[in-house]
């Protein structure tokens, strides 16, 4: 991953909001937050899943790299990620789940974060689902610092969906490929927003 910027005040100084880059946030009722620190071109696919799993019923947020190349120097670490949107994003939820973008080519999600119950309970979902889920110990997302565990409660989860799995996901992960996912983006999407329903109480289960 680009190490160019170690905090959002490094890169706002030479990356320009509108152009290289943007931040799209979207309040929801939940309580849960599903966000895509590194979207749009950083590690494509993410702010897809991030926004389709929000729904309307819960809160998104994307910080997306919107360059027509090195889009990596956008790419700052999920423990020292501090766009001031995000980060009352996070701290106003209750729950945050992280969307990343890992670049390993087998198909699978790799689970972290420290709500090990939640943790559990979406791998259970994505595993019904079909979608190979595993934990990894270079990406264990266990940092009270780390983006996912940011939150009103201090715990949350974070999913690194691998390339190769995002690559099933939709045509192709340009930008135009990304407008018209396949049937296996809304398995997945589907997976984690029962999850979800189930953590929330069931409260939005209609809206599934």
């Amino acid at each position: 991953m680009g190490r160019k910027y170690a905090s959002y005040n490094e890169l706002r100084g030479t990356e320009r909001e509108g152009l290289d880059y943007r931040v799209r946030v979207r309040t929801g009722l939940s309580g849960i937050a599903l966000m895509a620190p590194h979207g749009g071109e950083i590690e494509p696919g993410t702010t897809e899943i991030a926004e389709a799993v929000a729904g309307r019923e819960h809160a998104f947020y994307s910080f997306e790299g919107l360059k027509p190349d090195h889009n990596l120097d956008l790419h700052i670490a999920s423990t020292l990620f501090d766009e001031p949107r995000g980060l009352g994003e996070a701290a106003g939820a209750a729950t945050v789940i992280t969307v990343h973008g890992c670049r390993e080519r087998t198909p699978v999600v790799l689970v972290g974060g420290l709500d090990t119950t939640l943790r559990k309970a979406l791998a259970s979902a994505l595993e019904e689902a079909g979608f190979a889920v595993r934990e990894d110990p270079r990406l264990p997302g266990r940092s009270p610092l780390n983006l996912c565990n940011r939150s009103a409660r201090g715990r949350g989860v974070q999913l690194e969906v691998s390339r190769g799995l995002r690559r099933t996901l939709f045509p192709g992960l340009t930008r135009s490929d990304r407008k018209a996912p396949l049937p296996r983006f809304e398995r997945l999407v589907a997976a984690l927003r029962r999850a979800l329903s189930a953590r929330a109480g069931g409260r939005f289960a209609a809206l599934e």
